[in-house]
Parts: C-alpha cells; sequence; structure tokens
C-alpha cells in the first residue's frame, strides 16, 4: 500500500491544522520558497513579503476609495446646486436654462437636452437646451431607449443624437440620456460629451437617476402651469 502524501493531502492537513508551526522554529527556517529573484527564502520571509504586498494593495483600494468618495462628494454638491436652482424656477424656460448652465458650467460637460414629450404642448418650439416633441416623434427616433426607467450611456447613433441635441455647430459624440415619468413619460433628460468615450454602459449614472427623479416631479406642475398661461398670452396678444 502506497503510503506516500500527496500535495493536497499536505495542504488540506495545513489548512486544517494552521496550529502546526508552533513550536516547530527549526523547522519553519529550514522550509525555503522560490523568490521573484531567483533566490530561495524562508517561509517566514515569504510571510513578511505577502503581508507586506497585502498591505500595499490595501493602501491602494484605501487610496482609490478616498478619491472616490471626494468625486462621489463634489458631485452631490454640483447636483444639490443644480436641483436649488430647477427647484426656483417659475417655468419651463427658467428651468431647461438652469439645466443647461449647470450642466456646461458646473459639471464641465458640452450639450444638456430637456426634451418634453407631450400633444399639448407646441411640438418643434427649441429654446437652449428645451425642446417639445410629439410622442410619436420620440418613440420613432428613440424608441427602445425610452423602454426603461435608468440612465441609458454610450454613443447613440448620429440621428439620435442630433434629435435629443439639434443645432449644434460641434456634434455631440457621447450620451447619457434617462426617461422622465410620472404615470407616463413626459420627457427626457440628456447630457452630451464632444469625446467619443466619455460616456458608456459601465459608467455610474446616479447624479442622473437623482436629479431626473426631481425632473419628474417637479415637471407636471410647471407643465400644467404652461398650459393655462399660454393661451392668456395668447388672447393677449391678438387682443392689442
Amino acid at each position: 500500500m502506497d503510503a506516500t502524501l500527496t500535495a493536497e493531502q499536505v495542504a488540506e492537513y495545513l489548512q486544517n491544522n494552521p496550529d502546526f508551526f508552533v513550536g516547530r522554529d527549526e523547522l519553519l527556517r529550514s522550509l525555503t520558497l522560490p523568490h521573484d529573484s531567483g533566490r530561495a527564502i524562508s517561509l517566514v520571509e515569504r510571510q513578511v513579503h505577502l503581508y507586506r504586498e497585502q498591505r500595499d494593495t490595501l493602501r491602494h483600494e484605501l487610496v482609490e476609495l478616498v478619491s472616490i468618495a471626494r468625486h462621489n462628494d463634489r458631485l452631490f454638491e454640483k447636483s444639490k446646486r443644480l436641483l436649488m436652482q430647477v427647484i426656483e424656477a417659475r417655468n419651463l424656460t427658467e428651468m431647461a436654462s438652469a439645466i443647461d448652465d449647470s450642466i456646461r458650467g458646473d459639471f464641465g460637460l458640452d450639450a444638456a437636452s430637456l426634451m418634453l414629450v407631450g400633444d399639448s404642448l407646441p411640438a418643434g418650439s427649441t429654446t437652449g437646451a428645451l425642446h417639445v416633441v410629439t410622442e410619436e416623434e420620440a418613440d420613432r427616433q428613440l424608441g427602445s431607449l425610452l423602454g426603461g426607467e435608468r440612465a441609458v450611456c454610450g454613443q447613440f447613433r448620429e440621428t439620435d443624437r442630433d434629435f435629443l441635441f439639434p443645432g449644434r455647430d460641434e456634434p455631440v459624440a457621447s450620451v447619457a440620456l434617462v426617461p422622465l415619468r410620472t404615470d407616463r413619460l413626459v420627457g427626457v433628460f440628456a447630457v452630451g460629451s464632444c469625446q467619443p468615450g466619455y460616456f458608456d454602459q459601465s459608467m455610474g449614472s446616479l447624479f442622473l437617476s437623482y436629479i431626473s427623479d426631481t425632473l419628474s416631479r417637479l415637471l407636471p406642475p410647471l407643465l400644467q402651469r404652461h398650459r393655462q398661461v399660454e393661451p392668456l398670452l395668447d388672447a393677449v396678444a391678438e387682443s392689442r
């Protein structure tokens, strides 16, 4: 009967008996392992080397976490400033202007679009970042991009980009888009960059969802006010 132990059996035994080397200092010193430099080192040296590697890895991960936390903190402050301006907006034009100024100025992106979807608004009208389209136009052009409730990031088709950001001299190359919903689709909030790889499907979009949730709640009363005020303004203009 072959009584030779396999490497797996030895490893399993040591794993089940982690205190095996306690009191066996001479054995520990006699064990050697190959090193990257080519020379043999003791097991203790190897453990120290591994601990140092783990320490360096943890230190690097900690630095990354601190950097991400600072980035998220700055992003939150920018988002909060934007939302405060949006909340104070008295009409759709002021809301779109606040979004455009913040996205291009505070966030450093190249374009912003607040596209409203509905048949009760004057389709085709454009004021800065504010665009109005019919439900049929939005569905025909953007289609599946409007199917979910979460942000969609990517380069998109050129026709989609031109639809979201019309009349630009420098074309948008990368887009992050999120539908605005209540009980139905009321609009689309999109931001764009002229760098092709700026937005991709793997990037986080928490701040977009945060802003879009607020816009979805603020838009209905502003739209209602717009529907009530516009006919009055038209009537006044006609009476002059």
